[in-house]
């Protein structure tokens, strides 16, 4: 910062070794106790846009960027911290307005009145296909959705012609981490145009579902709906926001509750007694708890416990299965677990699920990153597009030889414990806990049809199952009057082959029509 304010504040500068463009703008000041920090934000050093401030003396006084797993990271100067919540929602603000600059050619104007017409609509609801259809929406809510010769196109309605296209409902992500701005453009690039973040810092999400919810010109990306996390004292806290007794559980649903949760998450360190507290409280003001089965519990105990859904596949794996035994008698982790996909214990699970009506969220795309045993360039094409600076912590390697066996064992007990929860009609949504960016969640959906799944149910999983899991199966899920104008135009038919949701037409969020290809360059992926 001090070598370019001293050289006239170049527009853009190349650093080296990287020969990165650096961007640097002003953003909004903040008065902390009489003093002024200068605001900037910075683009071109890592992947996506850091926000920091300066006092008068050029000194740094807080900065707000990622770590290299992609979280967030923050840094502030003693004298500054009580006011971090201000910097954390301010460099939000700054970062999403930097982000309309470039993201600006992508999106068309929303019309009032838009009709999309001639593509053979896919509801997602198991209704037969309508082809040469008519989606008609007013003020980003769809009015009618039907045949060309049921649906009047109202006057001064503009016009999307899709003939030869297939329109399904806006994807959902049920497993996001929205760590960056950035994500906006690259969900809407992807056809998701509604996401769950699984767990964020507070005042970031607060700020973040702020913008992106705003009724008058919202910020870049999809409706987002949010789960508060919650974690207790253990050897996998994660976060500050933690409650070590029932009382302190309670106020942080509270607070949730405040800002528009619509979930609770559980993380890993949450004591039984706490968990209870929670999701009594959640309960009570009408949300639901989602989340980690907490060490020392198994899943049985925390649907018990109140447990409403439960994120990754994880927790449901041991009641499929066995551990191989060690000399010793006891269970050898380094070998995979047996199948045993008949015994009581999967019977007792199953049942408890259907009595509950737990939801499940498997993120197996996050598995399969860990034991894929093919380059990931033929499970994911989409890591070849992705920003440099991610390209290459992405791209994980497969095993050695010797791990291959053992790699390969344990996804084939992911899939086959997936393969029996969707058998027993077992509800699941689709999700990714961020993998590949954009691309995940179109291959969560084809990891479900290569267990069992048809195209439809992949589907649904992404849309309609979605919303009911969240509650607002009334304004989304799928294309039907009176709800969001979310549609996702593609080149192919999904239900024929579900890898075509990868081809992306347009994408229509709340009645705005986007353009996949300027969202992607605007955060230095290639379309």
């Amino acid at each position: 910062m001090r070598w370019w304010a001293a050289h006239n504040k170049p527009a853009e500068f190349t650093v080296y070794p990287a020969e990165a463009k650096v961007h640097i703008e002003p953003a909004a000041e903040i008065n902390v106790s009489g003093h002024v920090a200068h605001g900037y934000t910075i683009a071109g050093l890592i992947w996506g846009q850091e926000c920091l401030w300066i006092d008068d003396a050029q000194n740094l006084v807080a900065l707000i960027s990622t770590d290299a797993e992609f979280d967030h990271f923050e840094a502030v100067r003693e004298a500054y911290e009580p006011s971090l919540n201000d910097f954390i929602a301010s460099a939000v603000q700054s970062n999403l307005a930097a982000l309309a600059k470039l993201s600006a050619s992508a999106r068309v104007a929303p019309s009032r009145k838009l009709a999309i017409v001639g593509a053979t609509l896919e509801d997602s609801t198991g209704a037969a296909p309508v082809p040469d259809s008519v989606i008609v929406m007013e003020d980003g809510v769809i009015k009618a959705a039907g045949a060309r010769s049921q649906v009047r196109i109202p006057k001064g309605a503009t016009i999307l012609d899709a003939k030869g296209k297939y329109a399904i409902p806006g994807l959902w992500d049920m497993h996001a981490h929205y760590e960056q701005v950035e994500w906006g453009p690259i969900y809407l690039a992807a056809g998701v145009t509604t996401v769950r973040d699984c767990g964020n810092e507070f005042d970031f999400i607060r700020t973040l579902h702020e913008e992106l919810d705003r009724k008058q010109n919202p910020a870049i990306g999809p409706h987002l709906e949010f789960a508060g996390v919650i974690d207790g004292e253990g050897i996998f806290t994660l976060g500050a926001i933690l409650a070590t007794t029932p009382e302190q559980g309670v106020a942080w649903v509270d607070k949730y509750k405040a800002i528009g949760a619509r979930q609770i998450k559980i993380y890993s360190s949450v004591k039984p007694d706490v968990l209870q507290a929670i999701t009594a409280e959640a309960h009570k003001l009408g949300l639901t708890v989602t989340g980690h089965i907490p060490e020392g519990m198994n899943a049985i105990d925390g649907i018990n416990d109140g447990m409403d859904q439960i994120n990754h596949i994880q927790y449901e794996t041991p009641y499929f299965t066995h551990p191989v035994l060690g000399a010793d008698g006891k269970p050898d982790r380094s070998k995979p677990p047996v199948l045993g996909l008949d015994g009581p214990r999967a019977k007792e699970l199953t049942e408890a699920l259907k009595a509950h009506h737990t939801v499940l969220d498997p993120t197996m795309v996050v598995f399969e990153s860990f034991f894929h045993t093919k380059p990931m360039s033929e499970l994911e094409p989409g890591i070849a597009h992705v920003a440099p600076q991610l390209r290459e912590a992405l791209d994980s390697p497969v095993p050695s030889p010797d791990q291959m066996a053992n790699a390969d064992a344990r996804w084939q007990v992911l899939m086959a414990t997936l393969h029996e929860l969707h058998k027993a009609g077992i509800p699941m949504v689709a999700g990714t806990d961020q993998s590949i960016p954009g691309y995940s969640l179109h291959r969560e959906m084809e990891i479900y049809v290569e267990a069992g799944f048809t195209p439809l149910e992949a589907l649904q999983a992404a849309t309609i199952v979605s919303a009911r899991a969240m509650g607002v199966e009334k304004e989304s899920g799928s294309l039907e009057a009176g709800k969001r104008g979310d549609v996702l135009l593609l080149d192919g038919d999904p239900l024929a082959d579900i890898h075509n949701t990868r081809k992306i037409w347009r994408t229509v969020a709340a009645g705005a029509v986007y353009d996949p290809a300027p969202l992607w360059r605007s955060v230095d992926f290639t379309p």
